[in-house]
């Protein structure tokens, strides 16, 4: 297969055509882990698995990787964790796991091994442990003394030999985390701390940790019988307004590539926890979007996020042979490609020949990246297919619709069977950053009207001794109103008092 050149332009989509879309994504993410020698496990995945999904802070939900926009000489890649994080979900806010290793892997000669490992690993601090609150005040800096629970990271530099560690080397100690923004009140300029969360390395890398918007983009609703069975809803992005914990990483391109000849590398994210024995055990994978969500069986799903790229091959069968396709025949008689699906391995497995694929590529299914191949001026959502080869499935950027993109080529978009497959949600309702991180600032816990004194720098701590109220309220009426509750309080109690007195005829 060859990089396309584009169909590009606005696609016209069918009730049908809609529909096969959002459930061939699921075909597609199969297909992806088809041919697998070693290597493919890993998938834009929230709560895709059993154990997992009990487990959101060891969750990887989405894996990126593009050649940085901005400095186009650097690569940048952002990993997601904790699906469906609900903005207002306090009084313990969402931080990352401190018994967890955070790892984002680069295979760099396409042997389907990792070569090196970016290792984040998390602590957490609490300022004030007599408080039920995440911040006692209005926070303006990451260490602001108002904010209570705070987190700080190391990253580790691992360097493997033939799967083997051969030198580890310390990139960074106590970065602070951006905090989860609780809301208005307590956050009144969250850009602020994501900006002061952006922390320089040495020799020209950059790392950010924090909370951030969602960037996924989809309609979930295919898993209530394919959308109903009768297509009654699509086009809603279920992730919208749901926050998750990202880590964003920028590194000098040749410090990740084998070598200048060889600019492609393969990516994928796990995440390892530590068990009882005090040991360290993976519980996590994600390469390529939706392949364990959707292609493997339940059977088969905690297995594949505990295994390594060699293991691969034992899923096969799920791949060439996926449910998917015959459940979308089923409902909405679209007629399954047929099996095996080969068809699909070159693209997901070994990479886009003569754009990703590296020189004797073992298959795998990682997330391929050319980083060669300089960012798009305006990127088109469906990255190859519409003629950008910078997009997926070339590497994946926040802007690339995966779904569409994926469906199309599942239903043969690349062998010559043109179609418009996809799933109505083809944006971000956020507006991503222009420059690193570039995930958009997550949604505030709260957005309603604030209190009196919430606003100009005033402590919120001196406005509780007078109780917070609504900035309307009229003070007078305020106060005789408490007046008048307390009143009736202290008679309703001494009523009480006087008839349990008689009731129980004592004299005092």
């Amino acid at each position: 297969m060859t990089p396309i050149s584009g169909s590009g332009g606005a696609r016209h989509r069918g009730l049908a055509t809609l529909l096969c879309g959002a459930l061939a994504a699921g075909g597609l993410a199969a297909a992806g882990t088809t041919a697998l020698g070693p290597g493919a496990a890993s998938a834009s995945s929230h709560r895709e698995a059993p154990l997992v999904s009990g487990t959101p802070q060891y969750d990887n939900t989405d894996l990126y990787a593009f050649v940085s926009p901005d400095r186009p000489d650097t690569t940048t890649l952002v990993a997601n964790w904790i699906p469906f994080e609900e903005p207002a979900g306090g009084p313990n806010f969402f931080t990352f796991a401190e018994d967890a290793q955070y790892d984002l892997h680069v295979d760099n000669d396409g042997d389907a091994l990792g070569d090196l490992v970016f290792r984040y690993t998390f602590t957490t601090h609490t300022k004030n442990e007599a408080t039920f609150l995440y911040n006692t005040g209005p926070v303006t800096s990451l260490d602001d003394p108002d904010l209570n629970i705070t987190q700080t990271y190391d990253i580790e530099l691992i360097k493997l030999h033939g799967g083997k560690e051969a030198s580890r080397t310390a990139m960074a100690h106590d970065v602070p985390v951006a905090p989860s923004d609780v809301g208005r009140a307590s956050m009144p300029d969250y850009g602020a701390l994501r900006d002061q969360a952006v922390h320089e390395l040495a020799g020209g890398a950059r790392t950010f940790a924090g909370q951030a918007d969602d960037p996924f983009f989809l309609d979930l609703r295919v898993f209530d019988l394919l959308y109903g069975g009768n297509l009654s809803e699509v086009g809603n992005d279920t992730l919208k307004g749901y926050n998750v914990n990202s880590v964003a990483l920028q590194v000098p391109t040749d410090m990740i590539v084998e070598s200048a000849g060889q600019p492609v590398v393969g990516v994928w994210t796990t995440t390892r926890r530590k068990n009882a024995q005090g040991e360290f055990t993976q519980v996590s994978r994600l390469g390529n979007p939706l392949v364990n969500e959707v292609v493997n069986p339940l059977k088969d799903k905690d297995a594949f996020n505990a295994s390594q790229p060699a293991d691969d091959a034992r899923f096969l069968r799920n791949v060439t042979h996926p449910e998917l396709p015959k459940l979308i025949e089923a409902v909405y008689k679209i007629e399954a490609p047929a099996e095996p699906r080969d068809d699909l391995v070159d693209v997901f497995l070994k990479g886009v020949e003569d754009l990703n694929q590296p020189p004797h590529v073992t298959p795998s299914e990682q997330l391929r990246l050319n980083t060669s191949i300089a960012p798009a001026a305006e990127p088109e959502r469906l990255g190859v297919l519409d003629g950008d080869n910078a997009g997926f499935p070339n590497g994946r950027r926040l802007t690339d619709d995966v779904i569409d993109a994926a469906l199309q080529v599942v239903e043969g978009e690349l062998v010559g069977a043109a179609n418009d497959l996809g799933d109505a949600v083809d944006a971000n309702d956020k507006e991503f950053g222009s420059a690193f991180p570039y995930v958009a600032n997550p949604t505030e816990g709260s957005r309603g009207p604030l209190a009196d004194g919430t606003g100009g720098g005033n402590d919120v701590r001196n406005q509780l001794g007078d109780a917070l109220r609504p900035a309307d309220a009229d003070d007078t009426t305020l106060i005789a109103a408490s007046a008048g509750a307390g009143a009736v309080g202290i008679l309703l109690i001494g009523g009480a008092l006087a008839w349990w007195r008689r009731m129980r005829g004592r004299a005092y």
